[in-house]
């Protein structure tokens, strides 16, 4: 319980020794400490799963989530550990409002980063579905516009196809009417468009002669059409529709899996409107709500420390302070003062040493001036 209580008090910044001296304290640093290190750990986990949508599909998706997990949560927890620990208690409220406040903007735009991995995993199911639906509609988009785009290129050639396949069909409906009227006259049947005459007279063989034209010009209207059918097709092949089509549900569920981050994203976002443009205002709160509580918890370690109120601790601590820039500041006096203290020496030396020379060189001169 001691080695828990000491590493919440390092997570909390305080100066471990002089919390040592105030018991009452304790129970406040270790919740500051704590508050501290969870805010951290869900930033790790939030940061390592988003980063593990980044790298899915690779061999080391786990290990780039593991190691960014790592870095995201230590560089968030030290950050809290530093901007928690550097509020001075000493300080008016506005004061410590203004040391805080850099940290909470930034708490705010991390919780709005961090919050969003953990979204799109809780509506995971919704964000598939709405992929998929978006997915179809890309899909029939593009074979409308591809289509429409054949049609244009092609229009003379589908619109000659058209006339091919109208007159294969009025052909071949004057053919099966003509087929029965020769049977008529063939056997006799009396009508305003038969003689009346059992065998195959003369108007039977007008009429055979008519059917035989019609059967030649059907004939070719179907190799022409046959070729212009082919020739479509080919055309179809080029543009690419033949190979173009809609996606199986079995596709689209592959696609919904391997949807990268920025697809699953926009998928979230559509998932606060309904489809007929308005705000779906139950899944705008659902999703709201999971971002307001993680930037309120990413704020929570600046809070704790703000609300708790000044106890003995940061009175030691500021008197410590104190007393150390105190120290400090003799200590720089002391500095100072040796340093004059030997440069006056190394000056006073060099004065003498200056002297001994001057007095040795005038001796000299003297000497060989009496010599001379």
């Amino acid at each position: 319980m001691e080695k828990i209580t000491r590493f919440f008090w390092f997570c909390s910044g305080a100066h471990v020794d002089t919390l040592k001296k105030y018991p009452i304290e304790h129970n406040k640093y270790v919740g500051i400490g704590a508050t501290i290190f969870f805010t951290a750990l869900f930033a790790s986990l939030s940061g390592g799963y988003a980063m593990y949508f980044v790298f899915s599909g690779s061999a080391f998706a786990v290990g780039f989530a593991i190691l960014f997990g790592l870095l995201w949560g230590t560089a968030i927890f030290n950050m809290d550990r530093y901007i928690v620990s550097s509020i001075n208690k000493e300080g008016t409220t506005n004061q410590q409002i203004l040391q805080a406040s850099p940290r909470i903007l930034l708490a705010i735009m991390i919780g709005i980063v961090i919050s969003r991995p953990l979204e799109l995993k809780v509506f995971d199911k919704e964000i598939r579905q709405k992929l998929k639906t978006a997915y179809l509609k890309g899909q029939h988009r593009k074979i409308d516009t591809l289509q429409k785009t054949y049609e244009q290129k092609y229009g003379m050639e589908l619109a000659k196809n058209l006339d091919l396949k109208k007159e294969k069909d009025s052909l071949e409906k004057d053919i099966n009417r003509s087929r029965y009227q020769l049977n008529q006259e063939v056997f006799g049947d009396k009508t305003n468009q038969t003689s009346g005459i059992v065998g195959y007279g003369t108007y039977a063989k007008q009429k055979q002669s008519v059917l035989e034209e019609k059967q030649a010009r059907l004939k070719t209207v179907m190799e022409n059409e046959d070729k212009m059918d082919q020739y479509l097709a080919q055309r179809k092949d080029f543009e690419g529709l033949n190979s173009l089509k809609l996606f199986t549900e079995h596709q689209l569920d592959s696609l919904a899996a391997v949807a990268g981050f920025s697809d699953r994203n926009w998928a979230l976002g559509q998932l606060t409107y309904n489809e007929n443009g308005t705000r779906d205002l139950d899944t705008y709160l659902a999703i709201s709500f999971i971002g307001y509580l993680f930037i309120l918890f990413e704020c929570l370690p600046v809070f704790v420390k703000l609300m708790s109120p000044k106890g003995p601790y940061d009175v030691a601590l500021a008197k410590t302070q104190e007393a150390d820039t105190h120290y400090a500041e003799r200590d720089k006096e002391r500095d100072m003062a040796i340093t004059d203290n030997v440069f006056n020496h190394h000056l006073e030396t060099d004065v003498e040493h200056r002297k001994r020379v001057i007095t040795t060189n005038a001796e000299e001169g003297k000497s060989r001036h009496r010599y001379e």
